[in-house]
């Protein structure tokens, strides 16, 4: 080389316009085992003509309805949820291109879809791809750890219905009705009887509206103050439509639910650990249930219910129905732990390793002695029936009541009273009650705790308790941290359903995918 000569940097051919002889296949830009391949290989295999026929014949052509529940599906993988996004990437990502078979549905075609055609059909879908996976030996379903998660509702945070100012009104109105009515007792007797006939235990629109009707004409001809025509003509022109729209609320709110948001009626004000302002602030939300194994979605359903309780008895008779069996086992934290629960397991033969409330208590000797009076520490005698108090006399049965929980379950509660409290040197410490100390005990459940602390603590109780931890919780972190999903895009329980749906297809798919690649490696 010449000196002085100075070198020129090297650069790749680059022909931005040039044509090509053969332009390249799709298929041949995507890696064999990419997660789209699943997708497309997964759903291909199962049956969607409960979805095909949720279209009518005639008239213009749609979309294939497979092509969209993959589209949904991958979209989905890929933390897209909106529909204007997914719209988006189908003209311009390469996968979403090759799955779609180059066709663009817009936006509201996207929405539909999800929104409407896939309310019914998608759990049947969901089941199928779970059997297919159960058939491949990635999952069991016969094993199933089972939690639930809220997720906030896209709706509203602050305009809401509460149950609890929905009676107090109503109390108020109660209240202040039988104050007119005496009132006008007081001063037209001989035209109003001497006590209400139906009296104002319940309060409606039509009674309402009698009654005042019936004091104005007492009053009409009365010396009346100004104070108390005001009450009344507010009470007339207020009181029957405000009681009209408490019972078309209390509707919509049933008698389970104690709260909703008026942007989306389904949605339950519920205390979110995801909490903006740090305060336990209550916002919109639903209850979402899921089964796993392996750390794959075997089910899942959502709830109005704030607490889980309430909850595990119909997302396990869904399960039945979805998949025609009743699983072997489930394990499940305190949450779950009731009376109904443990009689609904055994009663369909599935094997409970259920906490109750105090069983983490129970297993720690530090808090369990800070307690030293409580009733579940006192002697108890079955064969005789009674109680044994601290100071050692006996604690007698007084007889028992039945208890209905929220659910129509029915509870049987037994007394049992001391006695001579009054000179009892450990009285104020046994307890703070006045008189003689009684204790509510409800001996069915006390059996069935005991049952549950027998499985618990057994070696298959362990390890099935040590396995919860990380089989349906991490699926809970995957779906709200790892993917950014902690709200719902649509309204109304039907659709949030389809959506959840979506979410746990794309869980197990994106872990069928991943466990793919980890064998290729």
């Amino acid at each position: 080389m010449a000196r002085g000569t100075v070198l020129q940097p090297i650069f790749k051919a680059y022909h931005q316009r040039q044509a090509m002889l053969l332009p390249p296949s799709l298929d041949e830009l995507i890696a064999v085992n990419h997660p789209v391949r699943v997708v497309d290989e997964v759903l291909s295999r199962i049956d969607i003509q409960p979805l095909v026929r949720k279209y009518k014949t005639g008239g213009s052509s749609s979309y294939h309805p497979g092509m969209l529940l993959k589209v949904m599906v991958y979209a989905y993988i890929n933390n897209i949820y909106s529909s204007r996004k997914i719209e988006e990437v189908l003209q311009q990502n390469i996968h979403f291109m090759w799955l779609s078979g180059m066709s663009t549905p817009d936006h509201n075609t996207i929405n539909r879809f999800r929104g409407e055609r896939l309310k019914e059909p998608l759990k049947k879908i969901f089941t199928q791809v779970v059997q297919l996976l159960a058939a491949e030996g990635l999952l069991s379903i016969k094993e199933l750890y089972t939690d639930g998660t809220k997720i906030e509702a896209n709706a509203n945070r602050y305009t809401f219905v509460w149950g609890n100012a929905i009676k107090t009104n109503k109390e108020k109105i109660k209240q202040q009705l039988d104050e007119l009515w005496k009132y006008a007792q007081s001063i037209a007797a001989s035209e109003l009887d001497d006590t209400d006939p139906d009296g104002f235990n319940k309060i409606d629109k039509e009674k309402v509206t009698q009654t005042i009707a019936k004091i104005d004409e007492a009053l009409k001809d009365k010396p009346v103050s100004k104070q108390v025509k005001q009450k009344l003509n507010y009470a007339k022109k207020h009181w029957p439509a405000a009681l009209d729209k408490y019972e078309q609320q209390e509707a919509v709110m049933g008698e389970q639910r104690k709260s909703y948001s008026k942007t989306d009626t389904d949605a339950s004000f519920m205390r979110m650990k995801e909490d903006h302002m740090k305060n336990g602030q209550l916002k919109p939300a639903y209850n979402l249930q899921v089964s796993s194994n392996n750390q794959y979605i075997t089910h899942y359903s959502i709830h109005q219910a704030t607490t889980d309780t309430t909850t595990l008895k119909e997302h396990l008779t869904d399960f039945e129905n979805e998949h025609q069996t009743t699983p072997a086992a489930v394990t499940a934290d305190a949450g779950y732990g009731s009376e109904e629960n443990y009689e609904y397991l055994q009663q369909n033969n599935i094997t409970a390793y259920v906490k109750h409330n105090q069983f983490d208590r129970e297993q720690n000797e530090n808090i369990h002695r800070k307690k030293p009076f409580a009733a579940d520490k006192l002697y108890y005698n079955k064969e005789q029936d009674y109680y044994v108090c601290p100071m050692g006399q006996h604690m007698e049965n007084k007889g028992s009541y039945n208890k209905t929980t929220s659910t129509g379950f029915t509870q049987t509660i037994t007394k049992y009273e001391a006695k001579n409290c009054n000179s009892c040197p450990l009285n104020g410490t046994c307890h703070k009650s006045k008189g003689n100390r009684v204790i509510e005990i409800n001996h069915r459940l006390n059996e069935l705790k005991q049952q549950a602390n027998q499985r618990l603590l057994s070696e298959e109780g362990i390890r099935k308790r040590k396995q919860r931890c990380c089989d349906v919780e991490p699926v809970f972190a995957s779906i709200k941290h790892n993917h950014g999903f902690k709200r719902f895009m649509l309204r109304g329980k039907e659709k949030v359903s389809v959506e959840t749906g979506l979410l746990a297809l794309a869980h197990n798919l994106r872990k069928k995918a991943f466990q793919n690649n980890k064998k290729a490696a």
